[in-house]
């Protein structure tokens, strides 16, 4: 997305904008926000792996048919422009992906497209075929969980991402770690209020 999913984001230096101000995280707070829990690697010099966990109180089946109603995703998910499914040459499942965002003094925007495998319940994994990334790939991982008196599911995303060289990495770094602590909130989100 993921996003996904940041599966969804990305981000690429197209253009300097004149204003300063920066744009709001667009986290809706829903009262009493879950922990995300973030996690970065440094694979190589310039490639990193960031994991992102968050607990949902609702059964899996319900945070499935969420991450996978795949263009409903720019509904809901911060920075998400665009999510559309295109064909695919061998019947499988293939998304285009547009992120876009404020950022200091310039337009951020990245596009991916990404075909996606889908193992129910327990994961949807994608890679990139073409885009602004030299490499992006990840997953989303579903597993039940207690919570309280009723199950509950541990959902995990986690993205590997290899910036070409114009694109800071520290920079890249930093917004997606915040990109998908809000992705994962946002689905938490989307999950609850599906639910009520």
């Amino acid at each position: 997305m993921t996003e996904q999913p940041n599966t969804t984001v990305g981000v690429n230096f197209n253009a300097a904008s004149d204003e300063t101000n920066q744009e709001p995280d667009l986290a809706v707070s829903t009262g009493v926000e879950p922990s995300v829990d973030i996690q970065i690697e440094k694979i190589a010099e310039r490639q990193r792996q960031i994991t992102a966990k968050i607990q949902i109180p609702q059964p899996i089946e319900k945070i499935w048919t969420v991450l996978t109603d795949y263009e409903a995703l720019v509904d809901f998910i911060p920075n998400l422009a665009k999510s559309r499914r295109l064909e695919h040459p061998d019947g499988g499942i293939r998304l285009e992906q547009v992120g876009s965002q404020r950022l200091l003094n310039f337009n951020f925007c990245a596009r991916v497209v990404l075909d996606l495998e889908e193992y129910f319940p327990k994961e949807i994994n994608f890679r990139m075929i073409e885009g602004d990334f030299k490499g992006f790939s990840g997953s989303w991982r579903l597993e039940p969980c207690p919570c309280g008196d009723a199950m509950g599911t541990n959902l995990c995303y986690t993205i590997q991402v290899w910036p070409k060289l114009t694109m800071p990495v520290t920079i890249i770094e930093n917004r997606l770690s915040k990109d998908l602590q809000l992705n994962l909130l946002a689905v938490y989100q989307r999950v609850q209020q599906l639910s009520h």
